[in-house]
């Protein structure tokens, strides 16, 4: 499950995770942080303490007990913001840069290619797309699109 050993992972008064340790040691301000967000965001989470110290090294979410799992799926929800594109609805030009409207889980929004390196084919059909203001956009499977969408995509790719 983990390769340090913990007492307790919790929330204090202010919202803030707090792991007490198996010394019985308390760590406040505790931020979980991804090894790899975006190709296993399960796999490989760092427990950091308010001195930028790992304190414990989580090989993978789902081992854990499900409360202390939901208390680190919510902190990290709350920092990593990355939505994914459902939909192109349509693009400026076919060439870049270009503005791009999509239809993402958050809603709909605009945003800038700069160039056609923008846009970093992750494999298995996964697609990220980083806007001209750093945004980064994920495609999950951009086979699972639909027509336009794909048509739209294959001009840039």
């Amino acid at each position: 499950m983990t390769t340090t050993t913990y007492q307790k992972l919790e929330r204090n008064a202010l919202g803030r995770l707090v792991l007490t340790d198996e010394a019985g040691q308390r760590h406040e301000a505790v931020v979980p942080v991804r090894a790899h967000p975006i190709s296993a965001p399960d796999e490989g989470v760092s427990l950091v303490g308010q001195d930028g110290h790992e304190l414990l090294w989580v090989n993978r979410l789902s081992d854990l007990p499900a409360l202390e799992r939901d208390l680190l799926e919510a902190e990290l929800a709350s920092r990593d913001f990355m939505p994914s594109i459902l939909s192109i609805k349509k693009v400026s030009t076919f060439s870049t840069p270009s503005q791009w409207t999509v239809e993402t889980d958050r809603g709909q929004t605009q945003f800038i290619l700069r160039t056609e390196e923008d846009i970093r084919r992750l494999g298995e059909g996964r697609l990220l797309i980083a806007s001209s203001h750093g945004l980064q956009l994920m495609v999950p499977d951009r086979f699972a699109l639909d027509k336009g969408s794909k048509k739209i995509l294959e001009r840039f790719l």
